[in-house]
């Protein structure tokens, strides 16, 4: 750890890194020269010259710091003892060309997409299918809705492919015949095939909020905004701070409302300040 800490603040790189015995996951930023030389290090170490990096166009202002954290689980999916650990149990990775391969097939299969439910909102593939999960820790909770495709063909995604490495697995303990993830993740696929299976913008953990690969002329909006129903890929927080809901909101309801995701917020927030 101190290590990463020592490398990172030489090369003068902001971001998030998470460490578990599961492995490593982070997303930094920097420039180009100072990215590959953390790359070219990461990769000479034992145990990471397969590692898997993505590379995707920065702000400069992604991340106002590095943080390198050490936690039970990359992503907190809180299983206790039903956690499984993915060396040892997951679904049969599909690449993004063998996904493309399917759709234009024609064959049978269904994507569960194992993000946040607010992730799914702008952006995600078409015909899949939504577990309605606030977080990764609902994933239990979603087995009910999924029972009918234990005996079918099943592709989780999610934005990296880190989350379905878990979930993939979780699925297949739980009596799910035919489980697929797909490889490296939503982002690779974008990459790809912008604007193809995959419509809207994908939702990412920095101050970028969302981003995507599309042409400005080939870009389908799936966005819609919590209080008019009107096409949007913008979110905010509301502004009434013990809601703090994180939502989608157009430009003239932004402007009619404010940044409040009710009337209910709005008036508390004016009660509160006229005191």
């Amino acid at each position: 750890m101190m290590a990463q800490k020592e490398l990172c603040a030489q090369l003068g790189l902001k971001g998030r890194i998470i460490i578990a015995r599961e492995g490593i996951n982070g997303t930094l930023e920097g420039n180009s020269v100072d990215i590959e030389a953390y790359c070219d290090n990461l990769i000479s170490m034992k145990g990471f010259e397969d590692i898997v990096i993505k590379r995707s166009t920065g702000t400069g202002t992604a991340f106002p710091k590095m943080s390198i954290k050490v936690r039970n689980e990359i992503v907190s999916a809180h299983l206790n003892t039903e956690d499984v650990l993915p060396y040892e149990v997951t679904g049969t990775h599909l690449s993004a060309d063998e996904l493309e391969a399917w759709r234009e097939s024609g064959k049978e299969f269904y994507i569960v997409d194992m993000r946040n439910d607010y992730e799914f909102k702008v952006g995600h593939f078409e015909n899949s299918i939504n577990p309605n999960m606030d977080n990764f820790r609902d994933l239990p909770q979603a087995l009910e809705d999924l029972a009918p495709l234990k005996d079918k063909t099943v592709l989780t995604v999610c934005t990296g492919g880190v989350r379905c490495e878990k979930a993939s697995g979780y699925l297949k303990t739980k009596g799910f015949n035919d489980v697929y993830q797909l490889q490296d993740g939503i982002v690779t696929y974008m990459e790809k095939y912008p604007n193809k299976g995959f419509k809207g913008k994908l939702y990412v953990f920095d101050n970028r909020v969302v981003m995507d690969f599309d042409t400005l002329d080939n870009h389908t909006v799936v966005g819609r905004c919590y209080l008019c129903d009107g096409s949007t890929e913008r979110y905010v927080n509301c502004k009434n701070k013990t809601c703090n809901k994180h939502f989608l909101v157009c430009d003239s309801c932004e402007i009619e409302h404010g940044i409040f995701c009710s009337d209910t917020c709005k008036n508390v927030r004016q009660k509160v300040v006229a005191r």
